[in-house]
């Protein structure tokens, strides 16, 4: 994925003695250190980081981390006192005014906490001030206005006023007139911050649906961590003007830098975090017509699994068998080499790779591997239940070690196809 924003090295320092701050700070100097010493501010110290096309990168930190100070940097409302901020190649933190102009108006929109909408003018015509400030013409402008209100579902609400719509739908107004300009790049302050959680949680699930269509570039300031972990293809933590730590939500919440990042992930919520992608095993699976009882169980026993899936001849999934089912028709006098089809179960779990482990709770409990499948219901992983307890518990490396058939006594693992017969 090509970089669409390349930030290297950036600081910034409020104050006048900002060449003997960057001294301090090289001399690693805390914050507070420096204040006292030369009355000079830190807020952002040596970021660096890349942004990938259509990638939403958030940054969470509490107040006075700097990530505020970093967004505005960005779009060159603050001057950084040293580093580089490249947009295409363009160095916003160093280009003439005119450029910065250019950059501003054709690259970059900026989605504010507070919606900051004109009162007396209606939906359509705030959806459209950003495209009016670039001197678009009138028709133009309603089209394009019109366009970005049904992006964020208020094309009946374009002709109301603003104080005839709720908190959440005039931050999707907000939303619109970033959007309405068409921008490469959507730096978005907290934009959801001011809202009450409930419609919070709505504009989060919305943003991410429309972003499968738009695929903008999207830098995200919060400072709230759930929000983080739900929105940010990655992540990066911020504390007293430095970046902790930068990763997936997965990389934070498994494997956190330190204790300050560890202390903020103690109490999230794994189950929005991972997917049935993150647990899954291959898709190992034998074929009904070619595979034969023994087969199943012999493979079994090598990936000491106790359930294995049967797909048909177009791939599509025909059921799953369990060790135990085909080792007590073996046993059987009267069905010594059982067909697959006699001991198929035809209802089993099935879920996209992308579902969350809170939805896969209750399909786990029922014992049997969740087939995880893609768009033509083709096998492409396995989840054994005991996977997502693990990880759902924070004790995902535990999980790995066995695997257990919800039919077969508790705590039983497949060992051998002899300990089977016994």
């Amino acid at each position: 994925m090509p970089a669409k924003l390349t930030v290297r090295n950036v600081f910034k320092v409020f104050g006048e003695r900002t060449d003997e701050a960057l001294k301090l700070l090289a001399q690693g100097r805390t914050k507070e250190e420096i204040l006292e010493v030369t009355g000079a501010t830190v807020g952002v110290q040596d970021a660096s980081f890349d942004v990938g096309e259509g990638e939403i990168f958030v940054v969470m930190g509490l107040s006075g981390s700097g990530k505020s100070t970093l967004v505005r940097m960005l779009n060159g409302l603050i001057a950084p006192t040293s580093g580089s901020i490249l947009i295409d190649g363009t160095d916003v933190a160093s280009c003439g005014n005119r450029q910065l102009r250019n950059i501003r108006r054709e690259k970059i929109a900026m989605v504010f906490q507070h919606f900051a909408l004109f009162p007396h003018w209606t939906v359509a015509e705030n959806a459209a001030y950003g495209l009016r400030v670039k001197g678009v013409k009138a028709a133009e402008r309603r089209e394009r206005a019109l366009k970005a209100l049904d992006q964020v579902g208020l094309t009946a609400w374009a002709d109301s006023l603003p104080a005839e719509l709720s908190g959440g739908m005039q931050q999707r107004v907000g939303l619109a007139r970033g959007l309405a300009t068409e921008p490469e790049v959507l730096l978005m302050d907290e934009p959801f911050g001011a809202l009450d959680p409930l419609i919070r949680r709505e504009m989060q699930d919305e943003l991410l649906i429309l972003q499968k269509s738009l695929k903008k570039t999207i830098i995200f300031i919060t400072h709230d961590l759930n929000e983080a972990l739900l929105l940010g293809d990655k992540i990066a933590i911020m504390k007293d003007g430095r970046f902790v730590q930068v990763g997936t939500a997965q990389e934070i919440v498994s494997n956190p830098a330190d204790d300050y990042v560890a202390a903020f992930v103690a109490d999230i919520d794994r189950g929005r975090v991972f997917t049935a992608k993150d647990v899954s095993n291959d898709p190992a699976a034998i074929k009904l017509g070619v595979d034969n009882s023994e087969d199943a169980m012999r493979t079994m026993e090598d990936l000491n699994r106790n359930a294995l899936y049967v797909v048909d001849e177009k791939d599509k999934i025909a059921g799953v068998v369990t060790y135990q089912n085909l080792a007590a028709a073996t046993l059987d006098e009267a069905t010594p080499n059982p067909v697959l089809e006699e001991v198929l179960i035809t209802e089993f779990p099935t879920v996209d790779a992308d579902a969350q482990l809170n939805a896969l709770y209750g399909a786990a409990s029922g014992g049997l591997p969740i087939a995880v499948t893609d768009e033509r219901d083709r096998l492409v992983g396995v989840v054994e239940p005991e996977a997502v307890f693990a990880q759902l518990s924070g004790d995902s490396e535990n999980g790995e070690e066995g695997t257990t058939d919800a039919a077969a006594p508790a705590g039983e693992t497949i060992k051998s196809k002899e300990s089977a017969h016994a």
